[in-house]
């Protein structure tokens, strides 16, 4: 089975969650990053420690690699909204039946087995297993849960809107004031449009590959988190008297970051703090075998530990601000972040 890590310009918490698959996943598997413009250097480090990895370049490879040099140089923004989805979408729909795609700041924390999971996903007719949910179990009161076997359970989301195609796009995107309409009518809140993320998971899934390639066809070379939940409600809707369609792992086996970001675009929020910078210091670190990318770990790298490689080239001050207001804004949608 093929597991896909998509990949730019972190090459310290690349190898944190290459590690962890290592550590904790069993079963046959290859190991695939998909990386976007991370520095060469950097990548013959990862071929090296991780020999068992195959990595696969963008058709923008190297116009990423000269944007992150000339950052460094001139201090010119990275284009962080210039996505290579075809590239994902070509590379999963070329692989196993079953996959899992995630991100190079995600790391495996409890052990799952792969060959155990993928006859589970066949027997029981399930089209995605979350494999983490960042600490959210919030969302649990909009799902029905059913246990199906020692490790996972049925997770469906309680009865949504799923209307044709025409009609969830004027949904989603307030198209002729649909959704309006439908929220003055008091049939949806400001809320409803969330609940149907418990219908994809864009970091932590085991796919049946037939449903990441529904969800993520016409990105347009963007994340369009919204065409995302059109499509997978689609999808779903043809498929929603399969109780098992969406599962999830009973222990939550993923954890992720909140205080980094791959470039700025995201995350602007007028501090006085540079992440191509901060990645830059921490990769060459990394580089030097200076910084650990176990550090921490199962847990995300202390604060305390990022600050003996950049207080004295960044505002460590403002990289904190920067820091709490990322968390923050996961945390006011009821997910874990220490």
């Amino acid at each position: 089975m093929d597991i896909f890590i998509k990949s730019f310009n972190r090459p310290f918490y690349l190898d944190r969650c290459i590690s962890s698959i290592n550590k904790y996943v069993s079963g046959d598997f290859r190991i695939k990053v998909l990386d976007d413009g991370t520095p060469e250097q950097y990548l013959d480090k990862i071929r090296k420690k991780h020999p068992n990895v195959e990595i696969l370049l963008s058709d923008n490879y190297e116009k990423k690699t000269k944007a992150i040099e000339e950052n460094l140089i001139s201090g010119k923004a990275v284009n962080g909204f210039e996505i290579p989805t075809k590239f994902w979408y070509d590379n999963v729909k070329n692989a196993s039946e079953y996959v899992v795609v995630t991100e190079d700041d995600v790391w495996f924390t409890n052990a799952i087995n792969i060959n155990e999971l993928s006859n589970q996903a066949k027997t029981l007719d399930i089209n995605l297993i979350k494999l983490g949910w960042l600490g959210n179990e919030s969302e649990r009161n909009d799902l029905i849960i059913d246990s199906i076997s020692d490790n996972l359970e049925s997770a469906q989301p309680k009865p949504l809107p799923y209307f044709p195609k025409k009609l969830m796009e004027a949904f989603f995107y307030n198209q002729y004031k649909f959704f309006t309409i439908l929220y003055k009518l008091g049939q949806v809140d400001n809320l409803t449009q969330r609940k149907y993320w418990a219908l994809n998971s864009i970091l932590m899934g085991f796919y049946k590959k037939e449903y990441w390639l529904e969800i993520w066809k016409n990105m347009d070379g963007k994340v369009d988190e919204k065409r995302q939940l059109i499509n997978a409600s689609l999808f779903y809707k043809k498929n929603k008297n399969n109780p098992n369609f969406i599962s999830k792992l009973k222990l939550e086996a993923m954890k992720t970051t909140f205080q980094s970001s791959a470039t700025n675009s995201y995350h602007e929020y007028g501090f006085d703090f540079d992440v191509n910078r901060f990645n830059h210091l921490i990769n060459e670190a990394w580089l030097k075998d200076e910084f650990d990318s176990m550090e921490n770990f199962p847990k995300d790298f202390s604060i305390e530990y990022f600050k003996r490689f950049i207080s004295e080239k960044i505002n460590f001050k403002e990289f904190q601000k920067w820091a709490n207001r990322f968390r923050k804004q996961y945390e006011n949608m009821g997910c874990k972040t220490e």
